[in-house]
């Protein structure tokens, strides 16, 4: 049994434009949201706003799946990362290099991971393509997991909006797919 994932990053929003951790803002410019997807027996979506809006933009009819969500920031959200450095420079450097630390109150990047993995494994039990509009650092868990990577490498995977990430395989055997997902 094979089952693709295909994991679409969201589009643009001013949070991301401004490195900003995500604050529930919207996407910009929602009626030029274009990408070529193959069709899919499962659509699902982080719960967050630009995903689910993404999702909506290009015409998906995805259920919010919240295994899916975004790292958890704590305290950080809202603020940028030049902010976040500023106010709290050992925290962010411990952050951006311990995966478990956690030092915001929120989520580690093992944490996420690990959540992110359980999702993958449940989701590798059914044949047939799921398209995913998630956060960027879904997609980097989900590479990780997939190379078999280490969690240190977790901030060195870049995901740019609206790419289309797509791994095939199933439980203990996953492969990734470099390129726009084919039909």
């Amino acid at each position: 049994m094979t089952c693709r994932v295909v994991l679409v990053a969201p589009a643009i929003t001013p949070s991301l434009r401004r490195a900003r951790f995500d604050d529930g803002d919207s996407i910009e410019r929602p009626g030029t949201v274009a990408l070529s997807l193959p069709a899919a027996g499962g659509e699902v979506s982080s719960p967050s706003v630009r995903c689910r809006e993404t999702a909506a933009a290009l015409g998906l009819d995805a259920s919010v799946e919240p295994e899916l969500a975004g790292l958890d920031a704590g305290r950080w959200r809202g603020r940028t990362l030049e902010e976040v450095g500023t106010a709290e420079p050992d925290a962010l450097l411990q952050w951006l290099t311990d995966p478990a630390a956690a030092p915001h109150g929120g989520e580690s990047v093992r944490e996420l991971c690990a959540r992110v993995t359980g999702w993958l494994d449940r989701t590798a039990l059914t044949a047939g393509r799921t398209i995913a509009v998630v956060e960027p650092e879904v997609v980097r868990a989900v590479v990780l997991h997939t190379l078999g990577a280490p969690e240190a490498a977790f901030w060195r995977v870049d995901v740019p909006p609206l790419s289309a990430t797509e791994i095939t395989g199933g439980p203990g055997r996953w492969n990734l797919r470099l390129g726009q997902a084919g039909g």
